[in-house]
């Protein structure tokens, strides 16, 4: 073994540990890996950031960009409508929504293919009287085996395509995906929609209204001539246990103590962190006189900028009424009265009580709040909202409920009017729990984009264009015809995902100059394999799942696709099914919440626990291995 493969080796294994710690995002881990190599000269310096000129990266670019406008314009509104069965049953249902979320990831970004459909999602949950997780986690599960039917479904396959070009053949074509990813799509969504969704953790009760979302992180303020004030930890607590709720911190004068002995007594103007769920909140309110922190702060704010502002009501069963999480409004908000918009010389209007409205939103993994908290957002000063509490899976931060740096997954209760709650879901990328009644699809303009889109897929399919110029000049056509704003180009894009991509392709590059790539196919050949081809490939689409479980599906391929390679060559045999197992194995990461963003997205809206997600996620990719096995070997023989 030579220094330049124990150097690339030893990058390699703190970047795959970095990628499993997750204190840094995947974005971060990459650059330092690329930057490493390149300080360890492993890289040249002048080619360092080659890899944003590979046309996969260029095309993932564009790709999302041309999903923006789907997604704008109202085109997969209009498509979901038409699609899905009104008043069927569970299987009709559950099968209608799960494949259209694969057929609609097979040309869009599936990230916002599953952002799109999760509203219908929980309200066909609703109807259908279900645990909303047991639907939410077929559909993500549904969007991710659409993604391998395509050339531009996933970061994985334009990854894998441009890695062919190493081995001196071409890359791959648009629908060379297809005969294998169809195969495993349908099957897939055939047994999810038959018997994956009995498989799903029941952790909501059907006949709640709207959803559950667990326990929120609430902030309340003991009020003077509040019950509370006077009483011990003790005694709140034997109230709080009526309703599930329970202390979890008291601060009094900006200190906060986690664990209150049981005897202290509570003061006024003490805050108590409570966690609860939003009915247990209202009970909490009532009986004890308590005041949520957030209504408390905006009216002190208020106090002293002279400022009128729309105090928070206190009655949330009132307001609950409004929630957009699939509740009797059917999540259709009540509108502001008098003029849409304020312009910038009117005096701030102030909105009536009945036009307050709760919302709950899901932090999408890339949305741009992510490490940011309410009071760096300026909520209600920008928008007018109020940050009412937070629902997080795992251990609770001891942070305020203001000073509280979001994450992805985490669930939002926002209040404040509807047109400012439907503003700030757009600014931030969260996506709001309610039927999509954020915009009106505009059918001239949803033609448009649709056109845009299957003209840039046909010309890239018939070999008309090569995939980069093709979708390049779809977005430009997007620009034009304004599907996409041309200010909303640049916001369309997941930048992270980009320079991840980036970063990684040079470092692949060097497994391969430096012969790591092929020390690790023979390693595996000698030890595992045995000289055994089929053997071989299976071991490959393996090892690419569990890494794809565990880390950044695009990061796994881009470390995966030099051993496919390596592993070939060392066989003597074709790398085509070796590099098409790796876009399959990549792709299929649905034993964890950190494998796939669209596992993520759905963690808290669908009340679930790390551990749920194998019980769907270990049948289905043994499904998957079992049926893309033989499909490799009769449509890329080795």
């Amino acid at each position: 073994m030579t220094n330049d493969q124990i150097l690339i080796l030893a990058i390699l294994l703190v970047t795959m540990t970095m990628f499993l710690w997750g204190r840094w995002r995947h974005d971060m881990v990459a650059t330092a890996a690329l930057l490493a190599c390149v300080l360890a000269g492993l890289i040249a310096p002048q080619e360092a950031f080659a890899g944003f000129s590979h046309p996969a990266v260029i095309t993932v670019a564009c790709v999302l960009v041309l999903s923006r406008g789907l997604q704008t314009s109202g085109a997969v509104d209009l498509i979901a409508r038409r699609a899905l069965p009104a008043n069927a049953g569970p299987l009709s249902s559950l099968a209608a929504l799960v494949g259209l979320g694969a057929v609609l990831s097979g040309f869009m970004n599936n990230v916002g293919a599953m952002a799109l459909l999760m509203p219908v999602a929980i309200q066909l949950a609703d109807r259908l009287k279900m645990p909303p997780g047991q639907v939410l986690m077929p559909v993500a599960f549904g969007t991710i085996l659409g993604g391998m039917t395509t050339l531009i479904g996933t970061p994985p396959n334009l990854i894998v395509s441009g890695f062919r070009v190493r081995t001196g053949a071409p890359p791959f074509a648009m629908f060379d995906f297809t005969p294998i990813g169809l195969a495993v799509a349908v099957i897939g969504v055939g047994f999810i929609a038959l018997v994956g969704w009995r498989l799903v953790p029941a952790r909501q009760r059907a006949d709640t209204e709207g959803f559950e979302t667990g326990a929120y992180l609430t902030e309340v303020r003991v009020t003077g001539d509040g019950k509370a004030a006077g009483m011990s930890l003790r005694d709140i607590e034997n109230v709080l246990d009526e309703g599930d709720a329970q202390v979890v911190g008291l601060i009094r004068n900006e200190v906060r103590m986690s664990a209150p002995q049981a005897g202290r007594i509570v003061l006024a103007g003490d805050i108590l962190v409570i966690e609860a769920d939003i009915e247990t909140l209202s009970e909490v309110l009532s009986k004890l006189g308590l005041k949520l922190e957030e209504a408390v702060s905006s009216k002190e704010e208020e106090d002293v900028s002279g400022t009128d502002k729309a105090e928070p009501r206190q009655d949330l069963k009132g307001i609950s009424k409004a929630r957009a999480a699939g509740s009797k409004s059917d999540g259709k908000a009540e509108k502001l009265t008098g003029s849409e918009s304020d312009t910038a010389d009117q005096p701030e209007r102030t909105p009536t009580s009945d036009e307050l409205a709760l919302m709950e939103l899901v932090v999408r993994p890339e949305s741009a709040i992510i490490g940011r908290s309410a009071k760096d957002l300026l909520l209600r000063m920008r928008y007018g909202l109020n940050l009412l509490a937070v629902s997080r899976e795992g251990a609770r931060s001891k942070a305020r409920l203001r000073t509280l740096r979001f994450q992805a997954g985490d669930l939002l209760l926002m209040q404040g009017p509807p047109e400012a709650l439907t503003e700030f879901a757009s600014d931030s990328g969260c996506v709001p729990l309610a039927n999509r009644d954020l915009r009106l699809p505009d059918r001239r303009q949803a033609f448009i984009a649709s056109t845009i889109m299957i003209m840039a897929v046909g010309a890239a399919a018939f070999g008309l264009l090569p995939a980069t110029i093709s979708f390049a000049i779809g977005v430009l056509a997007s620009m034009a015809l304004r599907t996409v704003p041309p200010r909303s180009i640049y916001a369309a894009i997941d930048w992270p995902i980009i320079v991840l991509l980036a970063a990684l392709i040079p470092v692949a590059g060097a497994m391969e100059s430096t012969g790591t790539a092929d020390l690790i196919a023979r390693v595996l050949m000698d030890t595992v394999a045995q000289g055994q081809p089929v053997v071989a490939l299976a071991l490959i689409l393996v090892v690419t799942m569990f890494l794809s479980d565990v880390m950044n599906n695009a990061a796994t391929a881009a470390v995966m696709c030099p051993i496919a390679i390596g592993t070939a060559n060392a066989l003597g045999v074709s790398s085509d099914a070796f590099l098409m197992s790796v876009a399959i194995g990549a792709s299929c990461a649905f034993l964890t919440p950190i494998g796939h963003q669209n596992n993520t997205l759905i963690l808290e809206p669908g009340g679930f626990r790390f551990g749920d997600y194998w019980r769907l996620g270990l049948p289905l990719e043994a499904l998957v291995v079992a049926v893309s096995l033989p499909m490799l070997l009769i449509v890329w023989p080795l």
